[in-house]
């Protein structure tokens, strides 16, 4: 088979084509031996990068997918869950536990970690710029840095960790959005002329799309802004400011200059957007300005992915661990009130809340029961909602 594009698809990545080569050998060795045991096995992550104190599980869906129609059980954190990597005693957190013949899974170990690891890793760097834009709009631009066949994934990642729209095509139409997107530079220079461009933006493109105008191709911010006000008038929704690194200077100053300028004519209802190499840090900067809205691309769809790991810790009912891990099934527990953390032993209550003394709630719960999808499948809304509202628990410090 020519193969067009370097993915794997969907049946070699549940056949375990995608795997490290060392668990198939693993697979055939306790096979050949009739060794096969019953096992736990649970996925944690000893610290969380860029000094991150939080973390948002993302991928969980497909995780459920890998494991529908294996002959094991699967419990997990609701995706959207903020988490720590460790508790209020500095234990690990588990966010996943997979109960079963380790034979049966151990060839999608490999899959199972790396579809949680980089959506996460996503997920909590949208999450951060989210906190960051203090309620302002962002969307997620950053797809044309990554491989093609993963934007669907950092799309939707993007979006559950606070994002309200994305660029790309696919991930909106499977997240059951709208694309967001204004016009590429290219636009105005085929045209030569911005007033050009944007006129036959506004009388090409569906209605039902706001009429943003570039401008930063050719001339000043102010005066392209001033230009697209007066040409559109009250049909134009917004400009967007994309302004290159070495024109950029004080990029808010600016920003307040066009500001000022569309005000003082009377625009006060055409809204500015930012985009072009922004983070958390320049987010966090330009929001305290007459910003409305953010696109991010790189920061959030380069995001360092969270390293967790999967491990046994029972064999046969007994615990077991490698050196530097803890043996023994857990259960991760949550105070409702503050989302202080504490593990415990599976089979034994987590308590009251250190802090509040209030009764703590399980999180790991079941999602898959022998490779039959038990819980409701939640929408990306859905989840995207769960972190906003985690997010008022925890700050970016």
């Amino acid at each position: 088979m020519l193969r067009l594009f370097n993915a794997a698809t969907d049946e070699e990545i549940k056949s375990g084509l995608t795997s490290d080569i060392y668990y198939l050998r693993t697979k055939s060795i306790i096979e050949a031996k009739g060794v096969d045991k019953e096992v736990v096995a649970e996925v944690t992550v000893g610290s969380l990068p860029e000094g991150w104190k939080w973390g948002v599980f993302c991928g969980l869906d497909e995780v459920i997918n890998l494991y529908a129609g294996l002959p094991v059980d699967v419990y997990s954190l609701p995706e959207g869950t903020i988490f720590p990597s460790r508790d209020a005693r500095g234990y690990r957190i588990p966010q996943m536990a997979i109960v079963g013949k380790y034979g049966s899974f151990v060839s999608v170990e490999t899959a199972t970690v790396g579809l949680i690891c980089q959506a996460s890793g996503v997920a909590t760097a949208a999450a951060r710029v989210k906190k960051a834009a203090g309620g302002k709009t962002v969307f997620a631009f950053g797809i044309r840095r990554m491989h093609p066949a993963i934007a669907p994934m950092l799309d939707r990642s993007a979006y559950i960790g606070g994002f309200e729209g994305v660029s790309g095509v696919m991930g909106a139409k499977l997240l059951g959005i709208p694309p967001s997107g204004t016009m590429p530079h290219p636009l105005i220079l085929i045209f030569g002329k911005q007033e050009a461009a944007w006129s036959a933006f506004h009388e090409v493109v569906d209605p039902s799309v706001p009429r943003i105008a570039l401008v930063d191709t050719i001339c000043d911010e102010k005066f392209e802004a001033i230009r697209a006000a007066e040409l559109l008038g009250e049909r134009l929704d917004g400009v967007r400011l994309d302004t290159p690194g070495s024109r950029r200077g004080d990029f808010l100053e600016i920003v307040k200059e066009v500001r000022w300028e569309l005000d003082l004519r009377g625009y006060r209802h055409v809204k500015i957007y930012v985009s072009g190499g922004l983070n958390e840090s320049s987010v966090s900067k330009l929001a305290a300005g007459p910003v409305d809205g953010f696109g991010v691309g790189t920061s959030v769809s380069n995001a360092p992915t969270i390293d967790f790991s999967l491990d046994l810790v029972e064999v046969e009912g007994k615990p077991v661990s490698k050196r530097g891990k803890y043996g023994g099934r857990k259960q991760a527990w949550r105070c409702p009130q503050c989302h202080e953390w504490v593990v415990a032993p599976w089979g034994l209550s987590g308590g009251d809340c250190p802090s509040c003394r209030v009764p703590l709630e399980p999180m790991l719960r079941k999602v898959v029961e022998n490779g039959v999808p038990v819980a409701g499948r939640e929408t990306p809304s859905v989840i995207r909602e769960r972190v906003l509202n985690e997010l008022e628990f925890h700050s970016l410090e």
